[in-house]
């Protein structure tokens, strides 16, 4: 019995001693929106995001990777630093919800299986689908900015990021990452989205622009799967 619990013991460190392939874990952070409401800039946290992200480390440099994410984001024209937005004073909430498969690019070789620690900042990109509210004005300019209807839509991710290893099969990650939509209705600035034709009266905004929104967080990653044959690819 001694000798087969010993053996038993064996077979999982070495198991688990070579499980480094893959990464599962969650992710956690602060959203936020750029687009024709409330504040303008490009980093500011100010809405949670949270959920789970999944990657393939295919080579020590690049890795193929998953996610489910689920956050809300809001503005205000109170809180805008322009003139103008105060005056006109919209605000809204939304609620966004996306998948996403890309590739992640390591600047430096990051090969779990080295046994010695390891760090590299990275780049992702792929391809987002998400799901969103309409929003849309009602009662002309004067009105109120309220949620209507279903926003299916794709974005392209941009994320820049750094992750290093904490102990053998636990990941440590930081990013910040902006999703340019084909939307231009997150904040109902341009509602021929929604109802399939234009509306002047209710237009607002820059159309030379779509909305985007942006992800700033931590990930902590388990890694499992047997040790790679790695390939070119």
């Amino acid at each position: 019995m001694k000798h087969l619990l010993a053996f038993t013991f064996l077979v999982v460190y070495t198991a688990f001693s070579y499980s480094q392939t893959f990464e599962l874990g969650p992710f956690i952070g602060g959203a936020n929106y750029i687009g024709d409401v409330g504040k303008s800039n490009y980093i500011y946290p100010n809405t949670l995001v949270g959920g789970v992200m999944a990657k393939w480390n295919r080579s020590p440099r690049h890795a193929f990777r998953a996610s489910l994410l689920y956050a809300e984001i809001a503005a205000d024209d109170a809180k805008s630093s322009e003139t103008r937005r105060q005056q006109r004073g919209y605000s809204f909430t939304n609620t966004i919800a996306e998948a996403s498969l890309g590739i992640e690019y390591n600047f430096w070789s990051y090969d779990l299986h080295e046994g010695t620690p390891q760090s590299t900042p990275y780049l992702y990109t792929g391809i987002t689908f998400f799901r969103a509210d309409h929003v849309y004005l009602r009662d002309g300019r004067a009105g109120n900015l309220e949620n209507e209807g279903t926003n299916w839509e794709f974005a392209i991710p941009m994320v820049l990021g750094y992750k290093e290893t904490i102990t053998e099969h636990i990941i440590g990650g930081l990013e910040i990452g902006a999703r340019y939509t084909f939307s231009d209705n997150l904040d109902g600035s341009w509602p021929s989205e929604l109802l399939g034709r234009r509306d002047p009266p209710i237009e607002f905004g820059n159309r030379n622009t779509s909305d985007w929104y942006v992800f700033t967080g931590i990930s902590l990653t388990f890694t499992f799967g047997r040790k790679p044959c790695y390939s070119r690819f």
